[in-house]
């Protein structure tokens, strides 16, 4: 993990942290409007949401910003990118609790929602289900959990083609051509990189209930289900 976390560590790469996501996710901001929703649909207007890396705080912004009376606990094992989460929230701050570390390092609630976007790819499977599995033990019955992350087809030659996909997205959203080709590469090599099956029986096997796809935009999969 140490290595994964290099990128995040450097002070200068986490304060341009916020130009990249829109680059290389189809609809990210409407990803975050979407998992608003989500979680919105069970949990109260003074609901208590764990953030499972939570560096960088865009979610976190997006969130606070739609619901007033939401606090939230977020989380993430990158210090750089915690400071830029405490700057991009500003004076939402306030209703944020900061952790570094990882999920066993968060609150142990009970909370009325949770989110982990853009993380999970980092971990392999079997830390991946017990990330998973320590997500739901901190949630009360019923509240909803939203994971999005890349997840796409890996079987025959579709993982390469898909991974074209990724780079190709992200040229044309005006990334360098060269940058793209290394990002991609970057993603093949190491990230742990899973079809949408396997996450959903994942989610499952941790122990959600009622695990549906919500969102579906070239190299990446969201889902939301219940604890």
């Amino acid at each position: 993990m140490s290595e994964l976390l290099d990128p995040f560590s450097d002070p200068q790469a986490a304060a341009r942290y916020a130009e990249n996501p829109p680059r290389f996710v189809p609809g990210f901001a409407d990803l975050h409007r979407m998992t608003t929703i989500l979680l919105a649909e069970r949990a109260a207007q003074d609901a208590r949401i764990l953030v499972v890396g939570a560096g960088g705080g865009l979610e976190l912004k997006a969130f606070a910003e739609a619901h007033p009376g939401w606090t939230f606990d977020g989380v993430d094992p990158a210090a750089e990118m915690l400071i830029q989460a405490q700057r991009t929230l500003g004076p939402l701050a306030s209703r944020v609790r900061l952790h570094r570390g990882y999920v066993d390092d968060a609150p142990d609630g009970p909370f009325d929602a949770a989110t982990c976007l853009l993380t999970l790819h980092f971990l392999p499977a079997e830390e991946r289900l017990r990330t998973e599995a320590e997500i739901r033990r901190r949630l009360k019955p019923g509240a909803p959990f939203v994971a999005a992350h890349a997840s796409f087809p890996q079987g025959g030659g579709e993982r390469g083609l898909w991974l074209d996909r990724y780079a190709a997205f992200a040229a044309a959203s005006g990334v360098d051509p060269d940058l793209a080709r290394n990002a991609r590469s970057a993603v093949d090599a190491r990230l742990n990189l899973l079809s949408p099956e396997t996450d959903e029986a994942l989610l499952r096997e941790a122990g959600f209930s009622d695990v549906s796809l919500f969102y579906a935009a070239f190299t990446w999969r969201g889902w939301v289900a219940y604890a």
